[in-house]
């Protein structure tokens, strides 16, 4: 009777063992898993539609043709004709702030964060308009996605890039 009685402690024991050994390893992998998380990768299909969107936001500035509120697609189209907002604010600083404050909105760059940097540029048949938006690192990863438009003859392109 003792042989048995000892055979059934022994398996007890073992059975312990390879219990304590599984949840050893299960939260070595747990540990592993929440140190380094996933970082988030950016897709060209967000920077095309934050172009997108970002064109077609409202700003402050009224037309002095006809007081409505200009777009900054809009926007960008008086800056390149050096006009005025019907309060006189020019509407290139207009669209200059308006941008600084989307942006740093919308694409944060500060610590541990999967955007790196990012940058913006709004030509007008290769000349600048306003000068470009940078901020965070610029790094060699990066997406990016240039939205074209014409008007009165002339090519306007905004280019945005966010590096990862």
């Amino acid at each position: 009777m003792k042989k048995r009685a000892t055979r059934g402690q022994e398996e007890m024991v073992g059975f312990a063992l390879i219990i304590i050994i599984v949840a050893v390893i299960l939260l070595v992998f747990i540990g592993f898993s929440l140190r380094n998380p996933q970082k988030e990768n950016i897709e060209s299909y967000e920077i095309e539609s934050f172009i997108q969107a970002f064109l077609q936001y409202t700003t402050d500035c009224k037309d002095l043709n006809n007081l409505e509120y200009l777009s900054i697609q809009d926007l960008i189209i008086s800056c390149s004709d050096n006009e005025k907002c019907f309060d006189g604010r020019y509407t290139c600083n207009v669209l200059n702030s308006t941008l600084i404050g989307i942006i740093e909105e919308s694409w944060k760059v500060k610590g541990d964060r999967p955007v790196k940097g990012y940058e913006l540029s709004i030509t007008q048949n290769g000349i600048e308009i306003i000068p470009s938006l940078k901020k965070g690192e610029i790094t060699e990863s990066y997406k990016g996605f240039i939205q074209d438009f014409f008007e009165g003859g002339n090519s306007i392109d905004v280019l945005f890039r966010a590096y990862y």
